[in-house]
């Protein structure tokens, strides 16, 4: 059989990418094309994305891969989680989307639970409260009576605007929806009760479809100017982790996965939500796979605190993250630790500045060096890594004896072992590029050329090599646990 050949589109809260793939013979070759910067574009006091720029460079990307040689038979696009934009009757965007570190959202949660308490929204939903859900940001603008509510017709989540730029698409991926909050896994759809309590239509959202459902061609308009044929726009795992958790190597149901980058998502796979009062307790989620499979996961603030740090020590001339953390291995251990989820790291003005407030409120030493710094937060990632395993272990009925580490944070070296060494499980790194590999592969699932999740598998785990890390526990790790456990409710 001929080899298939895919491009997919990862777009993150940091950068984003075109990367083609290749499937020949049960192995995927994976070629990034196009790389290109994303962050907050911060206009009157609030923060957006520019969906414009990101389009053009997805164009560009669309360009890239019709001059690369052989032509992608389809396309695929996974983001972020939890944003939106808002569509008048005509089909304009009312504006750009808001980014989910704006301010606007802030007690916003509080707002919504005077109307349905906090554990309804989890028995109806079992998503992990976070200020920021797409429910929480729908609130904010019922709450402050945002002119935009009058206008729109509809809503498209992040990849949703994408499809229907790209192909005139409007739905919604079941991956994606269910990190919203306003889906529900138990009717397996959006919910209603949620929707009156906002006051919002139900028409302004789209019809849900399964991971791997084609869209529709590339729109003739885009494909003459980019010089692609209308090849088909594929709804893969449109939520990043979704692809990236499909494309974890896993075999058998006593593993968990971590998936590093800005955030990290630490959790199992289900084939079905648990939802209940000790999950709720613990704030875990509940999130779409692929196969109908359940994500049951905690969002960890993960190494947005690095990369914010990198942000502040770069103004003035450019510092490379090898660096950092090769700083970060010679610093002193386990001088001071914090908790990663704590509010102040959501999108404080200056990181360094806020960690070091967080460790001079604890009465810990401040670290003042950026090597400090950086073991600081990374010490305490894998701290909070085994903080999450612990309570997975309360809600999982299955053991879990190993540790798959995918995504672009499995680079990180220093990270992984010392995750293996607090955790005391062992550590499997890779793929890095597991949400691009998920994209094309459910791509090809959608084809006709992998016929299942575990097909999938197999071809991820002949295809990419792992580093395993071992765990090397020392009393001065537990030592460093007992101080960390303090630190959560700060």
């Amino acid at each position: 059989m001929l080899a298939s050949r895919h491009l997919a589109f990862d777009l993150g809260a940091e950068s984003g990418r075109a990367l083609l793939g290749s499937l020949d013979d049960g192995r995927l070759a994976v070629r990034e094309i196009h790389r290109f910067p994303n962050g907050m574009l911060r206009l009157r006091g609030h923060c957006h994305w520019n969906l414009y720029r990101l389009f053009e460079q997805v164009k560009e990307g669309l360009r890239l891969a019709a001059r690369a040689g052989d032509a992608p038979q389809s396309i695929g696009v996974d983001t972020w989680g939890v944003d939106f934009g808002l569509f008048d009757r005509d089909g304009d965007l009312l504006g750009l989307p808001y980014a989910y570190r704006d301010s606007r959202t802030a007690g916003a949660m509080d707002s919504f639970f005077r109307k349905v308490p906090r554990e309804r929204v989890y028995e109806l939903t079992g998503v992990q409260f976070l200020p920021f859900n797409s429910l929480f940001q729908l609130e904010s603008m019922v709450r402050d009576r945002s002119p935009l509510i009058e206008a729109a017709a509809d809503l498209l989540f992040m990849p949703d605007l994408f499809h229907y730029l790209l192909a005139g698409a409007k739905a919604t991926e079941f991956t994606f929806a269910t990190t919203s909050q306003l889906f529900n896994p138990r009717t397996g759809g959006w919910d209603d009760e949620l929707l009156a309590a906002l006051g919002l239509p139900r028409r302004w959202l789209q019809p849900l479809v399964a991971p791997g459902t084609p869209l529709g061609p590339l729109g003739a308009e885009i494909a003459a100017e980019t010089g692609l044929a209308p090849i088909p726009l594929i709804a893969v795992a449109t939520h990043d982790t979704a692809s990236a958790v499909a494309a974890a190597p896993g075999e058998g149901d006593d593993w968990a996965y971590l998936s590093s980058g800005t955030w990290s998502l630490l959790g199992v796979e289900s084939p079905a939500p648990l939802i209940g009062d000790e999950t709720r307790r613990a704030n875990f989620t509940n999130e779409g796979g692929v196969g109908g499979s359940f994500r049951v996961l905690k969002n960890v603030m993960g190494l947005w605190l690095v990369q914010e740090c990198r942000r502040a020590w770069s103004r003035d001339a450019e510092i490379d993250y090898d660096e950092l953390t090769a700083a970060a291995a010679a610093a002193p251990p386990w001088r001071a630790l914090v908790d990663p989820d704590n509010a102040s790291f959501l999108n404080p003005p200056d990181m360094p500045a806020a960690i070091r407030d967080f460790c001079r409120r604890t009465d810990q030493p401040v670290p003042e060096t950026p090597g400090a710094v950086v073991r600081c937060a990374l010490e305490s990632l894998a701290l909070k890594y085994r903080c999450v395993l612990e309570e997975l272990g309360r809600i999982y009925p299955r053991p879990i004896r190993r540790l798959h580490a995918i995504g672009g944070g499995a680079r990180n070296r220093l990270l992984n072992q010392w995750t293996a060494d607090a955790t005391g499980l062992p550590v499997l790194a890779g793929p890095t590029e597991a949400t691009a590999i998920g994209n094309l592969l459910v791509q090809a699932m959608a084809l006709g050329r992998v016929g299942s999740l575990a097909e999938l598998r197999d071809i991820v785990r002949r295809s990419f090599p792992l580093e395993t890390y071992t765990p090397r526990p020392t009393p001065a790790w537990e030592a460093a646990w007992r101080r960390f456990q303090q630190f959560r409710l700060v």
